[in-house]
């Protein structure tokens, strides 16, 4: 079964900083578009970032503007989120998924059981 697991949550207090991974199991990541989500408790799922494969292009929301970073390492199998100066408002679960690069946030597949994030002093 294709699926992602995602790893590198945890709790930091605001104004933090965490760096999460997100690893394919039973595919290889170059081949596909991909994006990073969140699901806050009692929310609907939010698209945060977007990267295209092989010449990499990004998009990112609005919420993810000017503190998240998303990269992919292609050789390690693996795309990262790199969120500086957390918010409260920013915990959540989050998570990677494949997608089609123009329409990023509107459907995903090969979801994992996300990594945790919570920022709280």
């Amino acid at each position: 079964q294709y699926q992602f697991v995602e790893s590198g949550g945890g709790l930091v207090q605001p104004g933090g900083s965490l760096r999460l991974s997100c690893r394919p199991s039973g595919f290889t990541l170059e081949e596909y578009d991909v994006a990073w989500f969140r699901q806050a408790p009692g929310k609907e799922r939010e698209g945060l970032s977007c990267m295209s494969k092989r010449i990499p292009t990004t998009y990112y929301a609005d919420s993810a503007k000017g503190r998240f970073t998303i990269l992919r390492d292609d050789a390690k199998n693996t795309v990262y989120l790199q969120m500086n100066n957390l918010k409260p408002e920013d915990t959540a679960t989050y998570y990677c998924a494949v997608v089609y690069w123009d329409r990023c946030f509107s459907e995903g597949w090969y979801w994992g059981q996300g990594t945790q994030v919570t920022v709280s002093s």
